[in-house]
């Protein structure tokens, strides 16, 4: 199903649908990031923690999609994250932090911070 964007029309059926999956969404993936504390990713595909990130990832597609910007997806991310315990938080980071390492993102990005000092 296509995103809506700002000014496009939101009275449509497929709207509610999304609203009804971001209140879903909200509603559980709080539940799935306490899951996930301790679940390894290496050893099994699909893990709990595997879970919970794909679960943050349509809220936030979902939350965009109603709003009309990724701002407001971003915000629900947030906002969700502010909910779950701290152990959570520090836990999904680190998935996070793992995923995006293992798939380039400091290659991808190394051109504009090569002189930042920063990063020396």
């Amino acid at each position: 199903m296509p995103i809506p964007r700002r000014g496009d029309d939101r009275a449509s059926a497929s709207h509610f649908v999304a609203a009804e999956d971001a209140a879903q969404l909200a509603s559980t993936v709080g539940p799935l990031l306490e899951r996930a504390v301790g679940v390894q990713w290496y050893e099994t595909i699909g893990s709990d923690a595997d879970v919970a990130t794909v679960a943050l990832c349509r809220l936030r597609r979902a939350k965009a999609g109603l709003a009309g910007g990724a701002q407001q997806g971003d915000a629900a991310v947030r906002e969700a994250l502010g909910e779950v315990s701290a152990a959570a938080l520090v836990w999904i980071a680190s998935r996070a932090i793992s995923y995006m390492d293992e798939s380039g993102f400091p290659e991808a990005v190394e051109p504009w911070f090569a002189a930042d000092e920063r990063l020396v």
